[in-house]
């Protein structure tokens, strides 16, 4: 019996070795953070041309056509700001996975998502809470962030890693007499786990697409601060009370607390871009408490803004 325990967690750490030893090692712009991708790009821009092109056919563009030009201006602005930043900063390569596509869409939901290689959706029901050029700057600079850290194929890469573990543990414990019942047991908690895991990875990727959004608006020309109102604005719109361990994005409270953190860094890159040695708002101290909940469903392949 303590051979086959034996043999069963050197199986499992074998399976771990595998498993981690796969992929390529990505770096993400502006945080640094490195994160192994089991997924290549060439994968991800497939996928999501599919998703992209299935989704639009059934969409409904905007007839509004002030807000329209509005929305691309604003978000080519930003990806030149983007692409700039990339070039001078060792990520050149990283441009060839990026076709820019800015579309606004009839939708009262107060959302937005983006997906691998640049192609991003607003609804127009998040205008109303932006309001301005640089509260739509933070959207976008939100949605820019996901495709430039490649959060997708990240957040695959993890359920391909999850999905792949648990096949393993369930083959070790048929492989030591376990009973079916008890194997049964074990991979379903297994799963939770997973689910529990991937939930605080995505909120994990929610706040750093704020950091990278938060900078990115601001390189482009756009007042950063306007950041706090916008995410005050959200707050109290919000009416969800889902405890934040449960829920795929940050609490509005902490997002706010962490522009609050970030936004020296920001500050810079906006004073270089515009020349000017003091920002055009003062920064807010007030932190509106509201839990948060998406309205959309997350895809493999796209990334919900939506905190409502």
């Amino acid at each position: 019996m303590k051979s086959k325990r034996f043999i069963s967690r050197i199986m499992m750490v074998l399976a771990a070795i595998i498993l981690a030893s796969c992929g390529t090692t990505s770096t993400v712009p502006i945080t640094g953070r490195k994160h192994k991708l089991l997924v290549d790009d060439a994968q991800m821009l497939s996928l999501s041309s599919q998703e992209y092109t299935t989704y639009m056919k059934t969409a409904k563009a905007s007839t509004d056509a002030t807000k329209t030009a509005q929305v691309k201006r604003v978000g080519q602005r930003l990806a030149t700001a983007v692409e700039t930043y990339l070039r001078n900063n060792g990520f050149a390569a990283e441009l060839n996975n990026f076709k820019w596509e800015f579309n606004l869409v009839q939708d009262k939901s107060a959302n937005a998502f983006c997906m691998p290689g640049g192609k991003i959706v607003v609804y127009e029901g998040i205008l109303p809470l932006t309001q301005t050029d640089e509260g739509l700057a933070i959207v976008l600079g939100h949605e820019i962030a996901h495709a430039v850290a490649k959060h997708s194929a990240e957040q695959m890469s993890k359920e391909v890693r999850a999905q792949y573990g648990g096949q393993i543990l369930s083959g070790v414990l048929a492989a030591t007499g376990v009973n079916a019942n008890t194997t049964n047991t074990v991979t379903s908690l297994y799963g939770l786990g997973s689910s529990l895991g991937q939930l605080h990875y995505s909120r994990s990727n929610e706040s750093e697409a704020d950091w990278m959004g938060l900078v990115f608006a601001a390189m482009a020309g756009y007042d950063p601060n306007y950041a706090l109102t916008f995410w005050q604005r959200m707050a109290q719109s919000s009416q969800n009370s889902t405890p934040e361990f449960l829920s795929s994005h940050p609490s509005d409270a902490q997002r706010i607390s962490d522009i609050q953190k970030h936004l020296p860094e920001a500050l810079q890159y906006y004073r270089q871009a515009t020349g000017t040695a003091t920002p055009a708002t003062t920064t807010s101290k007030k932190s509106t408490k509201s839990s948060t909940k998406s309205t959309t469903k997350k895809s493999k392949t796209g990334y919900s803004f939506s905190t409502k």
